[in-house]
């Protein structure tokens, strides 16, 4: 969404008219001369003028729609959140539109524009890894645009947050591949610029750290595509390159957690008898895998109900921003399989 535009006063300066002139010539009114029409609505279009969609989403009644951004819908996790989402919509008489960025900030900055100019009464967002400037979601927080995040989630003012408590997640990940007995235990991070990842992290370091396991940099590395043939190679690299030899995994994610798994396999290591695994989210494969992934589970049709219950509460003016605990955050639950217990 292009913050600076061509406006009606642009174009009534312009053409030497007044404002009123124009914004009737856009729309066909009466009593404006074809002549004037055509001027109005070629010099529009060379200005590359729009209307202003927030203005007229703030301004009309209700559409009783609301616009979803997700990053991507194959992902277990955002498909289980949609059900939530639509769950709750639905029971409240309002339908969803929803977009998917494939982790592009262009798509998302797009997916914003469009959905505006469609008259959506408020978003519920999960913005794409590409995403470090907000400025296109704090322009609409700014006018009182109704917004929800969820599951990835920005620290800018007057954001209303729903995600859950990856901290205690990733501690428990951790600590539960500590009384198996693994010790040299590395992190498949994500990518730097999510706080889920952070919160992943620190789970990580503070589970070592009460166990009295000094904390290795070298054994925190950063999956930034988070897929599994990302993760098998750089499985194999750690394994190739270093002296020290780890014994387990902590993954960011499932499809890394598997990649690592492949990466075992193939160089002849025995899981978990030599190398414990655990990831995050619990996809469906996760039991189906030989051995069965362990992994922390994420509530996420809880998720997308809980930030559709918000977000309409906030279009209905049921309540306030201010009378909401933010962030919201639900709990996870860790899924002990065969791929951590010796």
């Amino acid at each position: 969404m292009k913050l600076e535009q061509a406006t009606i006063k642009d174009i009534a300066r312009e053409l030497n008219v007044s404002s009123s002139t124009v914004s009737r010539a856009l729309k066909d009114y009466p009593g404006i001369s074809d002549e004037t029409k055509r001027k109005v609505k070629e010099l529009a279009d060379k200005m590359n003028y729009r209307p202003n969609a927030i203005a007229l989403s703030l301004r009309k009644s209700r559409s009783f729609t609301i616009g979803v951004i997700i990053p991507e819908v194959v992902h277990f996790f955002f498909s289980t959140v949609i059900s939530g989402i639509e769950e709750i919509a639905f029971s409240r008489g309002y339908n969803v539109i929803l977009t998917q960025t494939n982790e592009k900030l262009s798509r998302e900055m797009n997916s914003v524009d469009t959905m505006l100019s469609n008259q959506i009464d408020g978003f519920l967002v999960s913005y794409s890894k590409e995403t470090s400037d907000f400025s296109h979601f704090t322009k609409l927080l700014d006018k009182g645009f109704p917004i929800v995040f969820f599951d990835r989630v920005p620290d800018i003012p007057q954001a209303i947050n729903v995600t859950v408590d990856d901290f205690s997640g990733a501690y428990q990940a951790t600590k539960h591949l500590i009384d198996q007995g693994y010790r040299k235990i590395v992190h498949l991070a994500g990518p730097s610029n999510l706080k889920i990842s952070k919160e992943r992290e620190r789970g990580y370091r503070e589970a070592l750290k009460d166990a009295g396991i000094p904390i290795n940099p070298s054994f925190i590395v950063e999956c930034t595509h988070g897929t599994n043939d990302e993760a098998f190679e750089i499985t194999k690299e750690i394994f190739a390159d270093f002296s020290d030899k780890p014994d387990a995994f902590f993954a960011n994610n499932d499809m890394a957690a598997v990649g690592a798994m492949m990466a075992c396999k193939s160089l002849g290591l025995r899981v978990p008898e030599d190398v414990g695994i655990v990831g995050f989210s619990n996809w469906q494969f996760c039991s189906i895998l030989d051995p069965t992934l362990s992994s922390v589970s994420q509530p996420g049709f809880n998720i997308g109900a809980k930030a559709t219950e918000l977000l309409l509460d906030i279009i209905e003016k049921k309540i306030s921003i201010e009378e909401i605990h933010n962030p919201v955050v639900l709990e996870t639950e860790l899924l002990i399989r065969k791929s951590s217990v010796r």
